[in-house]
């Protein structure tokens, strides 16, 4: 018998388990375009819509209609520098990644909520004047093959290391010397990764999207949506197609069409599809003085993915002069439409109608009112074009419009089950009186780093309470009809997410985050998470068990520019709440993290002011062009920046003049303004003493109504 040493025993029983090890451990995900197509694994969420088809559908069934009462939570992380959170998570082979405010990225282990890694871009830092247009919040990032892509406020594309968060590379996507910024979220498809902006109401803008090879960062095309001096020549034939829609000198307005949302990769014909911007400016009558569609405006518009060239477009909106833009998710899926399989996609943009195309050639098959819409009575079907109802276009200068500029669906992203064959729209109805009764046609001129749109929606005044509503909609999208609806609280209520397990989540404005049965609408979960929810929920799996997860922080354009009181009085005020992650999974027992009490701002009325009123005439106009997209419509925070009316440093010029020309508060994210002198300080000034004033004149007749009705 021969005697065999114990390390050497040791050494060999691991040799010959080495391959039973390598057998149970499950491979690495390779994410690319095979895996970003698979629609059946449910274990990672891959991207934005969880793969190409953003369908925003999990085939996951652990978690379903009968389990989903046992939902709880199973870890949260605190984030307490951060603010909006509007992105989405991607998490791959048990590995979360996620952008925050200003675009810091982290990474954490997807069972704990343990941080693996942060990296910081240092946007503020980056954006010098462009901190005048820009909000903290981006919609998420995209990952290939290792490498996590994210994009900053101020314009930039970053390559990461995903195992380490090691940058890359860095691509600069937009000229630093105009007033664009990106606010969505990047697209990734056979190597390249495309990107758009934002911009259209600060200056001068002319939309574009580019693709860059992921590897490096380096341009590989670019396309513009809408067409530049003819004189200078066109990019290509789509641009001399579109230059024949416009008229005037529209390439000095820029013209518009950003895309900032929208984009999706179809692998079934290797094309991009594109949601196009609005005008810049909106008002057609000024960019475009003759009228005409204005190509590629609010449009759908498809590209080849490998050249950019343009393949077809049908276009929701001709010559749009509401800032509609088709901006929002389209989805794609299989219908069997009239006893054949389509390959379709489905879009619900701002103006109020869902529209179905064959992605083949962008036919239109149907098109639906899905809520309130006073601006056409339909479509029409031979010419695709909307009939649009008289006066809608503001002719006489002003008309009261459904839906308004925030649209009857904005970027809060639907979701379609191929179970239930329904979509999942978080709608609205909001309307805005247009008028443009004192724009100067002839002589407007595009503002440069402030707002200007060429027509008044009335950002100088309080957005009050119950003027909007919205609903969590079942649209089947064959039939073009409504299935059910749940009703909900204002507007601006989150993106929704279904499952296999015949469920749908979504959270909202009053800090609700539920779960739904995507059959009929019944309510079967929901947990109150203390805060305003802007983001869409996500699931996911790891060692056999399914999760839910969501990022918790009140933000997005509906909260920071127009806010006002039918989203502050719910008491989501500027820092008041912690920010958090929050993870649920079935019989998950950890209890809610305490973020803070709901802290509805109280407006300071010193006995000793005296407002002049045609000094805070002058003031909001100041506080329109210069204020209103972070502080609110009539100086009435949503959340998203301080409430002005409540803070001490309009109580003295010199803090005043300290913080907006001098730029005390440029780290924290408030731009400097140098070119605002004493004399505008003080209109300024006047006009948020006389919104304080008309604020807590308006609480007290509130409390008066309430006492009397209890009498």
């Amino acid at each position: 018998m021969m005697l065999i040493p114990r390390r050497s025993l040791l050494t060999l029983c691991l040799a010959l388990a080495m391959p039973l090890i390598a057998q149970s451990a499950p491979p690495a995900t390779v994410v690319d375009a095979a895996a970003l197509s698979d629609q059946k694994q449910g274990a990672n969420w891959l991207a934005y819509g969880r793969n190409f088809y953003e369908q925003r559908y999990s085939p996951l069934t652990q978690i379903d209609t009968q389990s989903v009462s046992k939902l709880g939570l199973q870890w949260s992380l605190p984030l307490p520098r951060d603010h909006s959170l509007l992105g989405t998570p991607v998490v791959v082979d048990g590995v979360m990644y996620f952008s925050g405010s200003w675009s810091v990225t982290r990474a954490v282990d997807a069972r704990t909520g343990k941080l693996l890694w942060e990296y910081d871009p240092e946007s503020i830092k980056h954006a010098g004047d462009r901190l005048r247009i820009m909000w903290d919040s981006n919609r998420g990032l995209a990952y290939w093959k290792g490498t996590l892509v994210i994009c900053t406020i101020d314009g930039r594309l970053i390559g990461l290391d995903a195992k380490t968060g090691k940058q890359r590379w860095s691509t600069q996507t937009t000229d630093p010397s105009k007033p664009l910024y990106i606010s969505g979220h990047p697209k990734v498809f056979r190597g390249l990764v495309l990107i758009g902006n934002g911009g259209t109401e600060f200056g001068a803008s002319r939309g574009y999207v580019s693709a860059y090879h992921i590897t490096s960062g380096k341009l590989a095309w670019r396309w513009y949506v809408v067409p530049g001096n003819p004189a200078d020549g066109f990019e290509d034939p789509s641009q001399e197609m579109a230059a024949k829609t416009w008229t005037g000198e529209w390439w000095k307005f820029g013209g518009g069409g950003n895309v900032w949302n929208g984009i999706t990769y179809d692998p079934d014909y290797n094309q991009i599809l594109l949601g196009t911007g609005n005008g810049s400016p909106w008002n057609r009558k000024v960019r475009s003085p003759e009228g005409g569609d204005n190509l590629f405006l609010c449009s759908i518009v498809a590209l080849d993915a490998d050249t950019g060239e343009y393949k077809w477009h049908y276009q929701t909106v001709p010559g749009e002069t509401w800032d509609y833009n088709s901006s929002m998710d389209i989805v794609l899926a299989d219908l069997e439409i009239e006893g054949k399989t389509t390959k379709a996609l489905m879009h619900a943009p701002k103006n109020g109608f869902f529209y179905v195309l064959d992605r083949a050639d962008g036919k239109l098959l149907s098109a639906e009112m899905f809520a309130k819409v006073t601006w056409a009575t339909g479509i029409d079907m031979k010419t695709g074009r909307p009939i649009e109802a008289e006066g809608a276009r503001y002719e006489d200068g002003e008309e009261l419009v459904w839906p308004g500029p925030l649209g009857a669906h904005n970027w809060h992203a639907m979701s379609y089950s191929p179970k239930t064959g329904l979509v999942y729209i978080p709608k609205q109805e909001l309307p805005a009186l247009f008028n443009d009764t004192g724009v100067k046609m002839v002589d407007w001129r595009s503002p440069y780093f402030g707002m200007d749109t060429a027509v008044d929606m009335g950002l100088g005044g309080d957005v009050p309470a119950n003027i909007a509503s919205s609903s969590l909609m079942a649209w089947d999208p064959l039939k073009q009809a409504k299935v059910w609806e749940v009703p909900q609280p204002e507007y601006w209520n989150a993106g929704t997410m279904a499952t296999a397990g015949n469920l749908v989540f979504q959270g909202g404005i009053s800090g609700e985050f539920a779960a739904y049965d995507a059959r009929d609408g019944k309510k079967l979960w929901s947990v109150n998470v203390g805060s305003g929810i802007s983001a869409p929920p996500i699931t996911y799996e790891v060692d056999g068990k399914q999760y839910v997860s969501l990022l918790v922080g009140f933000g997005g354009a509906g909260v920071s520019l127009a806010g006002g009181t039918a989203l502050s009085r719910y008491g989501w005020s500027y820092r008041a709440q912690e920010r958090q992650l929050l993870t649920f999974a079935i019989d998950g027992s950890k209890p809610m993290p305490d973020v803070g009490a709901p802290v509805v701002p109280k407006p300071i009325v010193p006995a000793d002011f005296k407002v002049d009123m045609e000094l805070a005439k002058k003031g909001s106009d100041i506080y329109t062009n210069t204020c209103v997209i972070c502080h609110g419509a009539g100086a009435v925070s949503g959340g998203y920046a301080p409430d002005l009316r409540a803070s001490a440093i309009f109580a003295t010029p010199a803090a005043l003049k300290a913080v907006i020309t001098q730029g005390t508060l440029v780290p924290n994210g408030m731009p400097q303004y140098k070119d605002l002198g004493d004399a505008e300080l003080e209109a300024l000034q006047h006009f948020v003493r006389a919104q304080a004033a008309a604020g807590a004149k308006a609480t007290e007749a509130a409390k008066e109504k309430e006492k009397t009705a209890a009498q």
